[in-house]
């Protein structure tokens, strides 16, 4: 396992724990912060994945394209 894949995995355990204990020290709504969470996990993973997993197109065009030729 990659040192970078292991502290990814670390935050992303911390950062709700983290949100748990705003709600419990500040006296946030629940309601309020899972609503807030919900509406930044998805654009903020997709942030994550792409920064740290090395996504490169050149690699799934090169595997993803398939040359059909017809039988002569």
């Amino acid at each position: 396992m990659k040192k970078n894949h292991m502290w990814l995995m670390i935050a992303c355990c911390l950062i709700p724990l983290a949100g748990l204990v705003a709600v419990y020290l500040f006296k946030i709504p629940v309601g309020t912060a899972f609503l807030a969470g919900m509406v930044l996990f998805c654009p903020l993973s997709h942030l994550l994945m792409m920064a740290f997993w090395g996504h490169s197109h050149e690699e799934s065009h090169a595997a993803g394209s398939h040359v059909h030729s017809q039988p002569e």
